[in-house]
């Protein structure tokens, strides 16, 4: 199975030599959207990811007021739907999450780091509905992602953006580190990967088998 999802989504670096022709943006939350933003800036077709903050109620929302704002940490995926549809983006993603957590994601605990697909229109919504319907069929067990409707997203501070392959040089328990390491050990030690292979094993598009 992962096999032919990977080919589906050509999930490797390469360069984008195709000429855009249908750019749209899919809107998801799936945790720390350092990690999301990493995963889904693999899959060819993928134009762009940002790193921000939406479904809450707090206008103009941060990092720091993040608690208590109703907003979740999620990313905006700018694409070419001519090379991956959206439906693709979201196969992968439910296959990139625990949709089984309602109370956060591994490590990150509270209501910013739960999952959730944002739509936009009703032909999205419709896609949303069935990629969850099928990751309940797949998984076997009930899914908590909820389908919600699109609102204002607000982009991550710059120091978010690309926060994996960085290069600035931050202080952590175990010394100093370049973002890029810091990221790596921070991913592994939250156990995204882990968990989401015990899920979905071979399936999961985007961890480390």
């Amino acid at each position: 199975m992962f096999r032919s999802i990977a080919l589906a989504l050509a999930i490797f670096p390469v360069a984008q030599t195709v000429v855009a022709e249908d750019i749209q943006t899919a809107i998801v939350a799936g945790g720390c959207f350092w990690c999301v933003e990493s995963d889904f800036e693999k899959v060819q077709g993928v134009q762009e990811v940002v790193s921000g903050y939406t479904g809450g109620t707090t206008a103009n929302p941060n990092y720091e007021t993040l608690k208590g704002s109703g907003h979740y940490e999620a990313v905006e995926i700018t694409y070419d739907a001519d090379v991956v549809s959206y439906g693709q983006l979201l196969h992968a993603f439910f296959r990139s999450v625990d949709p089984t957590d309602a109370g956060g994601q591994f490590c990150d605990r509270g209501d910013s780091y739960r999952t959730a697909v944002f739509v936009s229109n009703p032909a999205e919504r419709t896609a949303a509905e069935a990629a969850k319907t099928q990751a309940r069929r797949d998984l076997g067990q009930r899914i908590v992602t909820p389908i919600l409707d699109a609102a204002t997203f607000y982009d991550a501070e710059d120091y978010h953006q690309n926060y994996y392959r960085g290069e600035n040089r931050v202080i952590t328990r175990r010394g100093i580190k370049v973002q890029s390491d810091a990221y790596a050990f921070y991913r592994n030690a939250c156990g995204r990967d882990q968990r989401v292979t015990q899920l979905w094993g071979d399936a999961a598009p985007f961890a480390d088998h």
